[in-house]
């Protein structure tokens, strides 16, 4: 007896009336190229850290490291080499979702000229082929929304790895994996990787911004998908 056939339907949902904005597209070719400048440039970070700092072994372990350290400390004539200061890069580098969704939400806002918080970013690097589209679908319409008032050749630049790269990216900067990177404007050392981007990227392109100051009414979108019914248990 030949299988029913599956009921399909149609399922509404609300829609925004505005265009999204999209991703730049970028060569695969031209993402190699960029990703190979991008860990060239964030390796001294890496390195600092692999030497300087010590990785969380558990509660019990940091314990044991305390009390053989006070230990080192009642020996008379001990000598303590003081760790060397972090990469002038690294105060020009953010790392992760949240630091850099929260830094593009205070650009899309008027900024408080005595806060010293936020830094102005010029690239931002995500790794779009190592997470679900979930996480990282908010980053053009944030960072158009944080270029609006800047000049084309000042733009933040969005540049989305197709490859999964999270876990090299990480192992430049000496941790896990890093989804995402943005790189603050005149950050020592990146002038030549932001040359290199700003000929090979496009600014992130979004009309509905061009339309939000106008008074027109914008009705609600009603979306329609075609969906599968299952069909029903035979007893």
């Amino acid at each position: 007896m030949a299988a029913p056939s599956a009921k399909k339907r149609l399922v509404h949902h609300l829609d925004t009336p505005f265009s999204t904005s999209l991703w730049p597209e970028i060569s695969i070719d031209d993402q190699d190229s960029i990703l190979e400048l991008l860990c060239h440039l964030l390796s001294p970070i890496g390195q600092h850290r692999r030497i300087h700092t010590k990785t969380s072994k558990g509660k019990r372990a940091a314990k044991r490291e305390k009390r053989a350290k006070s230990k080192v400390d009642e020996v008379p004539n001990s000598v303590k080499i003081p760790t060397p200061p972090s990469p002038e890069l690294s105060a020009s580098v953010d790392v992760g979702f949240n630091s850099i969704t929260q830094n593009l939400g205070l650009h899309t806002s008027p900024l408080d000229e005595s806060d010293k918080s936020h830094k102005d970013y010029s690239m931002i690097f995500v790794a779009r082929g190592s997470q679900s589209q979930a996480f990282n679908q908010h980053f053009p319409q944030l960072v158009a929304a944080a270029s609006r008032n800047l000049p084309d050749k000042e733009k933040i630049r969005l540049v989305g790895f197709s490859k999964p790269c999270s876990e090299k990216i990480g192992s430049v900067l000496g941790i896990p994996r890093a989804s995402s990177v943005a790189v603050s404007r005149h950050s020592p050392g990146a002038d030549a990787l932001f040359a290199v981007v700003q000929n090979l990227v496009a600014p992130v392109d979004s009309p509905w911004l061009n339309e939000t100051p106008s008074i027109t009414y914008k009705p609600t979108q009603i979306g329609s998908v075609e969906t599968t019914i299952g069909t029903k248990r035979e007893k």
